[in-house]
């Protein structure tokens, strides 16, 4: 059995009737015999309203405070996954990244990550169950929760990815791969059915936003090849490599 890393963004998890969508896809893969680990962002606008909500308290919050607060919609999320995957018949656990743990430096707001034990995620994957991760978040030497800035949770995919060893991983997102331009805006966008990591870079550092820029340098440091799909249409995607 082979490992499948799979990231679904804010919007994939935006609601409930979304959650049960990204379970057809965890669901469709662990049936082929593959062992799931699925990376989640925090719903919808979540992140958004927690900086708005500090926002009504204090212009000065601590970094580490920031750090505790952002973190929190990722942990929603996953166990809410669980759940929906539970309710299915599946059975699934949910680790945030100070769980498993996903080690990081101690740059609050934006951590590079150092280190993953990968223990408990396999003891879980040796069971038979999904494991759900959640994304954006780590902790440092201090014991404290540190995220890892734009992009955070597809960093966390590609990381876990590597750690993993995975065969594949699998960042769904709102469009069907990556585009010459936005699709939403541009009726003339052209899809990549491949595209390098050294392109894709390029154009997240100009401004594309279906990867960030930091996540697509940690693939191409160690050789994991992204596939970008929609969650909501058929479509074979966009391969980074």
């Amino acid at each position: 059995m082979g490992i499948i890393v799979q990231k679904f963004g804010g919007t994939s998890v935006s609601n409930t009737e979304r959650l049960l969508k990204v379970c057809e896809h965890i669901i469709k893969e662990y049936n082929n015999k593959k062992e799931m680990v699925v990376v989640v962002s925090a719903q919808g606008k979540t992140t958004d309203n927690l900086v708005k909500e500090e926002a009504e308290i204090t212009k000065t919050a601590s970094s580490r405070e920031h750090d505790v607060l952002l973190s929190i919609g990722e942990q929603i999320t996953i166990a809410k996954l669980v759940m929906c995957l539970n309710k299915l018949g599946y059975e699934a656990i949910s680790y945030t990244g100070w769980q498993v743990p996903i080690k990081t430096n101690n740059e609050y707001g934006n951590a590079d990550i150092i280190d993953i034990n990968t223990e408990k995620i396999k003891e879980q994957l040796s069971k038979k169950k999904i494991v759900v991760v959640a994304g954006f978040q780590g902790i440092n030497e201090y014991g404290d929760i540190t995220t890892l800035g734009r992009g955070g949770s597809d960093t966390t995919a590609v990381a876990l990815a590597s750690y993993l060893n995975a065969e594949k991983l699998i960042i769904y997102t709102d469009v069907d791969g990556v585009y010459s331009k936005d699709p939403n805006k541009n009726l003339d966008a052209v899809k990549y059915d491949q595209i390098t990591y050294d392109k894709m870079i390029e154009m997240a550092e100009n401004g594309a936003k279906v990867l960030h820029s930091k996540c697509v340098r940690m693939a191409k440091e160690n050789k994991v090849p992204i596939l970008v799909k929609s969650t909501f249409e058929d479509g074979t995607g966009t391969l980074v490599y």
